[in-house]
């Protein structure tokens, strides 16, 4: 009995100790982060604290929301300069990512992080913006446009999150984790070592068939996925982004903008046939337009997304 008790609090001892090491490799990464990639932009208050945005060039103003686990870096790697030559271009770190606020209980649906767009609309005196969402981001934006159309002109939407998933893509299944204290505890020792070294793994789908750009470290802001916040309010985000996607494919034929659909054939997270063919020939009055390339066309497909929201744009 003596020698099992011994057996179990060296196994209770080894995993103190395992966990302790994944702490402490997270803490140092996430400091080293916090140097690599600085807030590059200015911060606005909105309801859930500090909103972190940049804010380039001049004329009729395009707004863009970014996908899920991501911020405002992956447009700023060359999309937004492109842009910024004939607009005045918005990107922000959606609430809760990069370095904006987001408190713990802060509903994270895409409805109720439409209305944080919203917010920000305001704040900044936008006269009715065109929105570029990606992945995630392109259902907060259909959403916007279903709740206040008439806060934004249309929307260019790059990989949208459209329709009920059929299934989860491998790069988020470790994402479901419903209960906070779980959440936590894997996001302060776990979740960032693995991170580190299934980043590969992850890249085949969240970038196949396309390269990882050399910039997406560092300008893309790729590393700031490398702190416990960012994994805490991916996951929260991932739980939560299908909360309003019934509601919302009731109400596509109730769109009061232009919507145009930009997505790559070879799309490993989000189905081009599901989440762009099909919910065009049910509304044709949403506009799809297919490339070759995967998910992360703002910044594998620079170019033709720039050519492709400039088309987009309805003034």
């Amino acid at each position: 009995m003596q020698i099992i008790l011994w057996i179990a609090l060296a196994c209770v001892a080894a995993i103190a100790g395992w966990l302790g090491w994944n702490a402490w490799v997270t803490r140092k990464t996430a400091a080293k982060v916090a140097q690599a990639v600085p807030p590059r932009g200015k911060f606005i208050q909105i309801s859930t604290g500090q909103l972190h945005y940049i804010d380039k060039g001049d004329g009729p103003p395009i707004l863009m929301i970014h996908g899920l686990g991501a911020q405002l870096g992956n447009f700023d790697t060359g999309l937004a300069d492109d842009l910024a030559r004939d607009h005045r271009v918005i990107a922000v770190d959606r609430p809760g990512m990069g370095w904006s606020d987001r408190p713990d209980d802060a509903d994270a649906s895409p409805r109720a992080q439409a209305a944080l767009i919203v917010e920000v609309i305001e704040a900044l005196g936008l006269e009715k913006p065109l929105i570029v969402g990606h992945s995630l981001g392109g259902a907060i934006a259909m959403c916007l446009a279903l709740d206040a159309p008439e806060k934004i002109s249309g929307l260019a939407l790059l990989a949208p999150l459209t329709m009920m998933p059929r299934e989860t893509a491998p790069p988020f299944v470790g994402l479901n984790l419903p209960k906070p204290f779980k959440r936590w505890l894997i996001s302060e020792t776990l979740a960032i070592p693995a991170s580190m070294k299934n980043a590969d793994d992850v890249f085949y789908y969240i970038f196949g068939p396309d390269t990882v750009p050399r910039e997406y470290s560092i300008a893309g802001g790729g590393l700031l996925g490398l702190r416990p916040v960012s994994f805490r309010n991916t996951s929260r985000d991932f739980l939560a982004s299908g909360r309003n996607l019934k509601w919302m494919i009731g109400k596509y034929e109730t769109l009061a903008v232009p919507v145009q659909i930009l997505f790559g054939r070879d799309d490993r997270i989000l189905d081009p046939a599901d989440h762009g063919e099909k919910l065009a020939d049910a509304h044709p009055h949403i506009k799809l337009h297919l490339t070759d390339g995967g998910h992360m066309l703002p910044l594998t497909h620079i170019a033709e997304s720039a050519a492709f929201i400039r088309q987009a744009d309805p003034r």
